[in-house]
């Protein structure tokens, strides 16, 4: 009698999990994730929101998104993104609005806001960064147009000043940044002081003069 056999055929079903072993592969059904869409919700900047008061005495141009402002002290520009809007009132205040809700728009809202009002109040009334050098033979002087610094160095240190700023020298330690650009005295201000930080022991250097020097003890002698 004789024996039948039974061929069996390999599947050509796989799997992306299990691997084929002797001919055979196993398919197992994979659940299928979903996922939940959050809106976010952006609150509105409180800085943002705040309308700016143009003096009487600037000249506001508008054109898209740029926007030209002119006083008696000089003239400043500047470029908008897509994220935020500029409008002026019927008052004649500006006042910066979100063009879309999402977050970084409410990021550059009260950025611009601020960089906006930062212009009216620069060629209105401008602004001053004041510094003081403390430590004994620091000192400052005009020569022209350049700033010069005793500093303690070898040599001193001078520094063209910008046409765009003005700096006033008083008793040869107090320097004075003014301009209408704010961004442009902050960094000449800040220049002047990278030369020599004040140190915290005794708080000799170049400051601000509204800074507050947090001071440190000395080493102690050694004890006997």
């Amino acid at each position: 009698m004789a024996s039948s056999v039974t061929a069996i055929q390999p599947s050509h079903l796989r799997s992306t999990f299990l691997g084929e072993k002797k001919g055979f592969t196993l398919s197992i059904p994979v659940p299928q994730i979903g996922f939940r869409r959050k809106n976010v919700e952006c609150k509105e900047s409180r800085i943002g929101k705040q309308p700016i008061v143009v003096p009487s005495n600037v000249a506001i141009t508008m054109d898209g998104q740029d926007l030209k402002v002119k006083g008696p002290l000089g003239q400043l520009s500047i470029t908008y993104p897509r994220e935020v809007i500029v409008q002026r009132e019927d008052s004649g205040s500006l006042r910066v609005k979100k063009a879309v809700e999402t977050r970084r728009a409410n990021q550059m809202h009260g950025l611009f806001r601020t960089l906006t009002d930062n212009m009216v109040v620069g060629v209105s009334k401008g602004f001053d960064k004041r510094l003081q050098l403390v430590g004994v033979g620091y000192r400052a002087m005009l020569e022209g147009k350049d700033l010069v610094l005793s500093l303690g160095f070898s040599h001193p240190v001078r520094m063209t000043i910008p046409e765009d700023l003005s700096v006033k020298v008083e008793e040869n330690t107090r320097v004075i940044v003014s301009g209408y650009d704010k961004s442009s005295v902050g960094q000449f201000a800040a220049t002047i002081r990278s030369w020599r930080p004040p140190e915290p022991y005794k708080g000799k250097g170049v400051k601000y003069a509204d800074e507050i020097i947090r001071r440190k003890e000395g080493k102690a002698g050694k004890k006997k």
